[in-house]
């Protein structure tokens, strides 16, 4: 039996091994963007080659995060539109380690589906590129795994994301002392968490669909709202490094909110107090959830960064170099709570 034969017996039961390498053909200049110096082979060996150049660093160490989209993929797939789908997923890794100072070196990411089909893959590996060229960071490698009878017309999207940093410049939050300034950094959206509430108020509660558009979204779709990509704040957390401005401790805001993620930085003996009145104004999409859910503040703020997108804790004396870092990068940075002596616990009042 001819090799051609084989192929078409396994595309019968399910599976076109031919049709991820003919999609790549037309991601070809995408994926050469997303590349540094440091890669040794292009994307498509066994394993991908990196080597760090060890005479930038006095004792380096590597840092890894791997973390996945979750049911935002269920919304991009109700309006057909996967293309932002690829920065959520690597801004999320890049910020996981952007918090302990870490430099974003090389991504690799796991799409794992029941039926490869165009253009949704081309439109996520091309997003998972923009998004690593954008950040300076590598895209060497992945795997793309088609499982007809696991995924059925669903699909999953994972990524590792591995940085480096010296030791003796690694953010940590033990510098975190009362009197320090806590900073937020808007986000955009929702980011990549609190979809399953999100969709079972919109979607389920409410019987909007993915193109309703809505006077409480200033227009915007429900879908447009909900697919609002993931920010990165790496080009900011890099200049205040690089300024050496007493970033002393950086929280990203994920699933948890402000009241469980700021505690994973805290060190002993301290509280954090935030100011409602200081703290963004939350895009309307998280107003519009928690109005039609009839949804506590306390679990919002638990559930969903509700417009936090990130937070800084700086001296006092660091504040207005900061922010301004903060807003010639493009994000829009207000300081929104101080660091008060206690057990280790968040407050919004």
């Amino acid at each position: 039996m001819s090799n051609k034969a084989k192929s078409e017996l396994y595309k019968k039961a399910g599976v076109d091994i031919d049709l991820a390498t003919s999609l790549l053909k037309n991601l070809k200049s995408k994926l050469s963007a997303a590349k540094r110096p440091e890669m040794l082979t292009p994307i498509g060996g066994f394993g991908g080659l990196f080597e760090i150049d060890l005479k930038k660093y006095k004792h380096p160490v590597m840092v890894s995060s791997i973390d996945g989209v979750g049911t935002k993929l269920l919304v991009a797939g109700m309006l057909g539109k996967y293309d932002t789908i690829g920065y959520d997923i690597v801004n999320h890794c890049i910020n996981d380690i952007s918090v302990q100072g870490a430099e974003p070196l090389y991504f690799l990411d796991y799409i794992g589906i029941g039926k490869l089909r165009s253009p949704l893959y081309e439109q996520v590996l091309g997003g998972i590129a923009d998004a690593c060229a954008a950040a300076g960071c590598a895209l060497l490698g992945g795997e793309t795994a088609e499982m007809p009878g696991m995924y059925g017309d669903d699909f999953d999207l994972v990524g590792v994301i591995n940085g480096i940093v010296d030791k003796n410049k690694i953010i940590t939050g033990e510098k975190i002392v009362p009197g320090h300034v806590a900073i937020a950094l808007e986000s955009n959206g929702l980011h990549t968490n609190g979809y399953s509430l999100a969709r079972k108020v919109l979607f389920e509660e409410c019987d909007y669909k993915a193109d309703t558009k809505l006077n409480e979204l200033n227009g915007e779709s429900v879908g447009e709202a909900l697919l609002k990509p993931h920010i990165c704040y790496w080009p900011a957390v890099k200049q205040a490094i690089e300024e050496e401005i007493n970033l002393d401790g950086i929280a990203h805001i994920t699933g948890g909110g402000l009241y469980d993620n700021t505690p994973r930085i805290l060190p002993p003996g301290v509280n954090v107090v935030f100011d409602k009145k200081t703290l963004p104004t939350p895009p309307p999409i998280f107003k519009l959830i928690v109005e039609k859910g009839k949804i506590d503040p306390v679990e919002a703020y638990r559930v969903f960064n509700m417009g936090v997108g990130m937070v800084w804790f700086v001296p006092p004396t660091n504040v207005d170099a900061a922010l301004s870092i903060c807003r010639s990068n493009g994000f829009t940075a207000a300081v929104c709570g101080k660091v008060t002596a206690g057990d280790g616990s968040v407050e919004i009042r």
